[in-house]
């Protein structure tokens, strides 16, 4: 029994990217379809590493970081390697993401303040011109 195979346009349509992402991703080494003439058939084992490049994607892993973290996958050690090492790497991402987070809370802040002091500045200016007429 063969396994179920999809199509360039069935994984865009289950995954909600385009033809050339995929084709990207293919040129990246990220994704390896069975090539039948011109074209290309991806088996359970391509859409499991779509899901996991989007995943890493979505959580701001560079392509050569999800690159390495599927190449460890093979390595025989019952993913114990891959996945230590995606830990180490998403510990690193989301203390950046929590930095980025709180700078932009400090810009917010200072935005908001930025805006009182804007907003109390035009009203004295409406209230002194009102004075003068």
């Amino acid at each position: 029994m063969t396994e179920k195979t999809m199509t360039i346009r069935e994984m865009c349509d289950a995954f909600d990217v385009t033809p050339r992402t995929l084709r990207f991703y293919e040129a990246k080494e990220l994704l390896f379809p069975q090539r039948v003439g011109q074209k290309r058939l991806f088996n359970k084992r391509d859409r499991a590493r779509l899901k996991l490049i989007l995943r890493g994607k979505r959580f701001g892993f560079s392509l050569e970081e999800i690159r390495q973290l599927l190449d460890l996958y093979d390595m025989g050690d019952q993913q114990q390697t891959q996945l230590a090492r995606t830990y180490d790497i998403a510990r690193e991402r989301l203390a950046d993401m929590e930095r980025q987070r709180d700078e932009l809370t400090e810009a917010i802040d200072e935005l908001k303040d930025q805006l009182k002091w804007g907003e109390k500045m035009l009203a004295s200016m409406n209230t002194a011109k009102k004075a003068a007429e």
